[in-house]
């Protein structure tokens, strides 16, 4: 598919007629609000027939021949796309492009919510050639480490299994709606409550038909570091043949004194989890100055230390399908869709910016006298995202969270990747 970036005094009449693509194709492809409605700076994605771009990163012992061969195509169609190459001097580390028929394979993860049954059955359907793994959120634990059912989500499971989705049990350690280090830390330490959450979490996997767990134990105490890896290995083992599948936040060294990254041995963690997910996003964070969610400098850095610790096919990045608005001087912070927030740039109207070094879009508009600044995703981040994840050769990524429409996103992976599915 194409990328088309709206300039001012173009109509859809226009991108249409260049393109060859009807105004309805374009209007529903990208979840515009109407057919008259875009702004400078919107980036529209476009049907095309070109077969998907695929990400190389030279590695010794590479040959034009054998690459042309693993990717199916001509050396020459290498060549073309890669203008100033030397066939006989490949460079290591130099990054290639290529047009291939060979789609690159992803494990997906999708997280979901529980809200009304009816709308998650219908986002479920409508996901259900994009996911691998669907991580319903809906379990927390005591402080005596027994796991319990936050929302129902019996149906949810079941419509999984029937779309070929494998169902996994997300647990969190929430105090009512918040993350809390003290939960964690106090059931963690204390070997009689480890058992109790791992007991309880195998035994409701098994009686509720999921196909594993996901982890997302976030703040834990520093100190709890090595009980966290215990208790990772100890759920691991007990879980058999189900998936153990564990969150951690990003970072791109070991600090095992912060508070936020201190808990996670990413070593240890890639050694006992089926699928470790580093969370890649809210580098702009709730609360803090206008910032790219992920930009994508910071991105790479966190993938290249992960895959020092952790091994490539076991490693998730995740793909925000949010943005933030933020109140500039407050900070005050209200989160939105990226489609919400594409459109609100549309309905304001306000053009859109693209920051090249962050490679991603954000806008600003006034509100009376406070300035707003938004930052989000669109199809040119989204892609970048894809490229390092096939360039780093890693399993696939999270979405933060499937129920936030983003049709660029599923449009994109529909067209240019094999989503991996998995006996459920």
């Amino acid at each position: 598919m194409a990328i088309h970036v709206v300039t001012a005094g173009e109509n859809m009449w226009k991108i249409s007629t260049r393109y060859g693509v009807s105004i309805q194709t374009i209007v529903e492809l990208n979840g515009l609000p109407s057919a008259s409605s875009i702004v400078p700076g919107l980036a529209l994605y476009l049907p095309d027939s070109l077969p998907p771009l695929r990400y190389y990163q030279i590695k010794a012992g590479d040959h034009i021949w054998q690459l042309a061969q693993q990717f199916g195509v001509d050396p020459s169609v290498i060549l073309a796309a890669n203008p100033g190459i030397d066939p006989n001097l490949l460079v290591i580390g130099q990054i290639i492009n290529v047009p291939s028929p060979v789609r690159v394979s992803l494990e997906t993860l999708g997280f979901l919510l529980p809200s009304s049954r009816s709308a998650n059955l219908a986002t479920i359907n409508s996901l259900a050639n994009q996911l691998t793994y669907l991580a319903i959120v809906a379990y927390a634990f005591t402080k005596e480490g027994y796991a319990y059912n936050v929302s129902e989500d019996a149906a949810l499971v079941a419509r999984s299994k029937q779309m070929k989705i494998i169902p996994l049990l997300m647990v969190r350690n929430l105090a009512g709606t918040d993350f809390s280090a003290e939960l964690a830390g106090s059931v963690l330490e204390n070997p009689i409550y480890r058992r109790n959450l791992v007991a309880s979490l195998v035994n409701l996997s098994r009686q509720r038909g999921f196909g594993g767990v996901s982890i997302d134990f976030e703040f834990i105490p520093p100190a709890r570091r090595n009980d966290f890896n215990l208790f990772l290995a100890d759920l691991k083992g007990s879980l058999g043949g189900l998936i153990l599948q564990v969150n951690v936040h990003a970072k791109t060294a070991d600090i095992p004194t912060n508070r936020i990254v201190g808990a996670y041995d990413y070593a240890l963690i890639g050694s006992v989890a089926d699928i470790v997910a580093v969370m890649t996003m809210d580098y702009g964070y709730p609360g803090g100055p206008p910032d790219p969610i992920a930009p994508i400098p910071w991105l790479e850095q966190v993938i290249q230390y992960s895959v020092t610790q952790i091994p490539s096919r076991k490693l998730q990045i995740a793909v925000a399908l949010y943005g933030y608005d933020k109140v500039v001087g407050t900070n005050a912070t209200k989160a939105l869709s990226v489609l919400a927030a594409q459109n609100k740039a549309i309905s304001l109207p306000e053009n859109i910016e693209f920051d090249i070094t962050a490679m991603a879009p954000w806008f600003r508009y006034w509100q009376g006298s406070q300035e707003h600044v938004v930052w989000f995703e669109d199809i040119r981040s989204f892609i970048e995202k894809y490229r390092l994840i096939d360039m780093y050769q890693l399993a696939g990524t999270t979405f933060w969270q499937i129920s936030l429409p983003a049709p660029q996103n599923w449009a994109y992976l529909n067209k240019n990747t094999n989503v991996v599915k998995r006996m459920v």
